[in-house]
């Protein structure tokens, strides 16, 4: 494992955004592994992401499984090796935002089994609607900033033809 200067302005970037990621709930090596593969040109392998940050290739499976899971990085088998490489997606924020927004479905689909048998005229059945009808307008404003997200994209020459 090669020596990481911890005074290089990449190095610094990572770190600050991966302890940023870190402080609202992101696991802070996932936020680490993220974050150095998307300060690199080019697909790294594990054992090149762990060499940037000074750990094992090891620590760094984990993160990857996690990033994977969540369409933020994307891993791509390395010609005539047993190696992967990871990289970012065309539009990971986009993707990550769709994955972990599809939860806010479920949740309104229990909630409104929940006021069923719960009764929508109790006390309990009140509140259940409440947190249903608070996550249908949550989904409802996600699905308002995806289109004006695209639009962005589009009129800032970040949209590539024929992407969603």
């Amino acid at each position: 494992m090669a020596a990481v200067d911890a005074h290089d302005p990449v190095h610094v970037f990572v770190e600050r955004m991966a302890l940023a990621f870190a402080e609202v709930g992101s696991p802070r090596m996932a936020a680490r592994v993220l974050f150095t593969v998307m300060s690199s040109d080019d697909p790294l392998t594990a054992a090149e992401i762990g060499e940037r940050l000074g750990v094992s290739a090891a620590a760094i499976s984990g993160a990857v499984r996690y990033l994977t899971q969540f369409g933020m990085l994307i891993r791509e088998p390395v010609p005539r090796s047993r190696r992967d490489r990871y990289r970012m997606p065309d539009n990971p924020w986009y993707e990550a935002t769709i994955t972990k927004t599809m939860i806010y479905k479920t949740f309104i689909d229990v909630a409104e089994d929940g006021v069923a048998a719960l009764g929508a005229e109790t006390q309990a059945g009140e509140r259940v609607a409440e947190m249903r009808d608070f996550f249908i307008f949550v989904q409802e404003e996600i699905d308002s900033l995806r289109e004006r997200w695209r639009a962005r994209r589009a009129a800032t020459g970040h949209l590539r033809p024929g992407e969603v």
